[in-house]
């Protein structure tokens, strides 16, 4: 009786040890799988901050030209037209103007677009045609806007560079990221001061927007003639 009750409790203490081993096993396999889960998410996480300047669009701006103005720190670039050449200099203190300028240079976006407005003694605009073409690249980088990038000592002067933007129903003064002027008014234009964006200036080629600010327009300003116009980049 006495080696049937041993047997007994030996087959107890066997099974629940076997049971507490599986159980342990369980919770070891439990907890590898919430780590593992742990490590997933926080993968995804990192992608998910890292992913936001690889492809540009209209949620993601501000992140995209941070990281592309980083990898393409240029801050000079050549307008070629028929009239001769206009140098650029953009500003560095205007981070996300002066990567996206850079941005459409190099994907050559202002290849297919014209100097379309000549305001006498004040500005000349450029950044878009009436082509098709220019339409399906704009629509092909994406419909984006820019934040405004004031800058108290960036003044509209004789010469300066800034973003064009919609006046109506645009209470933040966000800029176009496709169209720019260029002030040709000697005395500047300063009532544009902290309403567009100035993000760099002329450095070269005052005689060229000269000849440019001669040219016949029709009453919206359009020169009869399109200017057609490349930008590249000097360094």
């Amino acid at each position: 009786m006495r080696i049937l009750v041993k047997l007994v409790l030996l087959v107890f203490l066997c099974s629940f040890y076997q049971c507490k081993e599986e159980k342990k096993s369980t919770l070891k396999t439990k907890e590898i799988s919430i780590k593992k889960k742990k490590k997933e998410t926080k993968k995804a996480l990192e992608k998910t901050v890292l992913k936001p300047w690889d492809s540009l669009n209209k949620d993601n701006v501000i992140a995209f030209f941070t990281e592309y103005g980083k990898q393409n720190k240029e801050t000079k670039v050549i307008i070629k037209t028929e009239f001769g050449a206009i140098k650029l200099l953009l500003y560095a203190d205007v981070p996300i103007h002066r990567a996206n300028f850079i941005f459409l240079t190099k994907l050559k976006y202002f290849n297919t677009t014209v100097i379309y407005r000549v305001a006498k003694n004040f500005v000349i605009q450029g950044g878009n045609s009436d082509e098709t073409y220019t339409r399906k690249q704009r629509r092909l980088y994406g419909n984006y806007l820019l934040e405004p990038e004031f800058r108290s000592h960036r003044k509209h002067k004789y010469g300066a560079l800034a973003a064009a933007r919609q006046w109506e129903k645009n209470p933040n003064k966000l800029s176009s990221p496709f169209e720019f002027y260029m002030v040709h008014s000697r005395s500047g234009a300063h009532h544009l001061d902290n309403q567009h964006t100035v993000f760099g200036e002329v450095i070269a080629g005052f005689d060229t927007m000269d000849k440019i600010s001669k040219v016949k327009v029709g009453v919206d300003e359009w020169p009869v003639e399109d200017i057609k116009m490349t930008i590249e980049i000097l360094e």
